[in-house]
């Protein structure tokens, strides 16, 4: 054995026992492959840490609702709709919890499926436009996330007209609503019909949601009258096949629409139903039956 020397010197910096070098050697040796895992161990440890703390971003979702059509004291079927933010459409959240709000107060609640889809049921006792909000219920990560949309309660026997939405537009890209348009509606929707919005979607410019939300949002801002916002496909056949459903639910008091395009008009022609054209459209391109006027302020003589 090496003799053990008691007396204390500082050597790079630490205090050792005067030691034979080749046993040194090996000590400051060891000390420094420990010291060196040490330091790679800590920068692991707080790389682990940055990376949950910046790039686990928590789970955000987007909830999408649509308008409700009811008569009083029948069911009415709310549809709610969760995704993942930032991820394609489609991408649902499931198991999360869903609650039907009317005048602030919980209604109905139901759960997610695993395509993220929720149904809700409520059987209003009056008739009117309620506006309502489904959110997502307070015990999930997600609470505070919320849509709303309009609850619409008309009696069958209710007369109820159909507008084109582009017909209260002066044009697509400017989205200038057309003069008198909000008036005219306003008064005809007081005193006798119940309006049916009518939205046409472009699958390659904007989603369901978003066409529907755009136009909410639009109606609001222009101070046209509260009624049902319906989005329908591009073609010939949609509003056709809708007119059809409408009438089979028990809307048949659905006898006229006010629109822009020809497509629409005819709709309602091929039914033996009354179609208005506003603005006047281009020679040759009004159906023989449809009316036609070239400001909003005329359309009431028409009906």
């Amino acid at each position: 054995m090496y003799p053990v020397v008691w007396d204390v010197k500082i050597r790079d910096g630490l205090a050792c026992r005067h030691i034979p070098p080749a046993i040194y050697k090996v000590a400051v040796r060891l000390m420094t492959v420990l010291l060196r895992r040490a330091g790679l161990f800590t920068i692991l440890m707080f790389l682990t840490a940055t990376a949950r703390l910046f790039g686990a971003e928590p789970v955000s979702g987007i909830l999408t609702v649509h308008d409700s059509l009811t008569s009083p004291n029948q069911p009415a079927t709310i549809e709610a709709t969760l995704t993942k933010k930032r991820l394609p459409t489609g991408t649902g959240l499931g198991g999360e919890p869903i609650e039907l709000l009317i005048a602030g107060n919980v209604v109905a609640t139901a759960t997610t499926g695993g395509d993220g889809h929720a149904v809700l049921s409520y059987t209003p006792k009056a008739k009117g436009a309620f506006p309502f909000t489904v959110r997502i219920g307070t015990m999930s990560s997600l609470a505070g996330v919320e849509a709303g949309a309009n609850l619409i309660v008309w009696e069958r026997r209710g007369p109820m007209m159909a507008v084109e939405m582009t017909s209260l537009m002066e044009d697509a890209v400017s989205r200038r609503p057309m003069p008198d348009a909000a008036e005219e509606l306003a008064k005809l929707t007081q005193f006798y019909y119940n309006v049916l919005y009518v939205v046409t979607q472009d699958k390659t410019v904007a989603t369901y949601d978003q066409v529907n939300e755009q136009a909410r949002q639009w109606l609001k801002e222009q101070k046209f009258p509260v009624g049902y916002i319906l989005v329908l496909p591009a073609g010939s056949e949609g509003f056709g096949a809708k007119l059809d459903e409408l009438h089979a639910a028990g809307w048949k008091t659905l006898k006229v629409g006010v629109g822009r395009t020809k497509v629409f008009a005819e709709a309602f022609l091929q039914r033996r139903l009354g179609a208005v054209m506003v603005p006047e459209p281009a020679k040759g391109e009004a159906p023989r039956k449809a009316k036609v006027v070239k400001e909003w302020k005329d359309v009431r003589k028409k009906l």
